[in-house]
């Protein structure tokens, strides 16, 4: 077998669709294909770019052409002009960037939580509750503190189960909320990410400033990360499981 036709086939097995760190970890179990090549994980890449049976979702994620019709019934679309402003490509990129940062938590060997009204919400065939590996919010704090944290989009925390990191994704919504929510929680030695489309990073230099905000901005306590540098870091995650040891 080719390894073209064994990355097609182990997306078969996975529903039609697989991020690149799911196909890194279930290729290799197709016996019949011979990987000879000192970079298998590139080689892979290579392979959903120019195969003609496979297509992009959103950077990380592949289909087979041959399931479209049935993942776009279950929300899983590709976004275009006439498209990007629905409901459906909203809810979907929301929970995408979610599960994106999920994955790259689970890479650092975080453990990672999102909301539990979140739990259904689809990454490729996972639910973000399949992904995140804290099916419970530690009790870290005080109980008003906890509970106002559990909205949080992502968190990592590290192996104490304090938060590390706090992550809101800003889609779509007004990103002056996900920093009242970080302003409650500043209290923490935890960093505190805006994760969102580059075009939006001008709306969040214009809030942060907001008065309400001086602690945030006086500490440095809020961060931007755009869209493309988190799925250029997520590709970073991937490159580093090819090494047997890192520096």
């Amino acid at each position: 077998m080719t390894q073209y036709d064994a990355v097609v086939q182990t997306l078969e097995r996975l529903g039609g669709i697989a991020t690149l760190g799911q196909l890194n970890q279930e290729v290799f179990k197709i016996e019949d294909c011979v990987w000879k090549t000192k970079s298998p994980f590139a080689s892979i890449r290579r392979i959903v770019q120019t195969d003609a049976r496979i297509y992009k979702i959103k950077p990380g994620l592949w289909a087979l052409k041959s399931h479209q019709k049935e993942l776009e019934k279950d929300g899983i679309i590709v976004e275009t002009e006439k498209n990007k402003n629905s409901q459906e490509i909203q809810e979907f990129n929301h929970a995408y960037y979610q599960g994106l940062l999920l994955t790259v938590g689970n890479l650092r060997k975080m453990k990672t939580f999102s909301p539990n009204q979140d739990k259904g919400k689809l990454y490729g065939k996972q639910t973000l509750e399949e992904i995140r590996t804290l099916q419970e919010i530690p009790h870290f704090s005080y109980d008003e503190l906890v509970q106002r944290s559990s909205t949080v989009d992502v968190i990592w925390f590290n192996e104490r189960n304090m938060p590390d990191s706090f992550f809101e994704v800003e889609h779509s919504t007004d990103i002056q909320n996900s920093l009242l929510k970080f302003n409650d929680l500043r209290d923490f030695y935890t960093r505190m990410i805006i994760v969102a489309d580059e075009k939006r990073k001008n709306d969040y230099l214009k809030k942060i400033h907001y008065s309400s905000f001086d602690n945030l901005i006086k500490d440095k306590r809020v961060h931007f990360l755009s869209y493309s540098q988190l799925e250029l870091q997520y590709n970073q995650e991937l490159k580093k499981q090819e090494f047997d040891f890192i520096l």
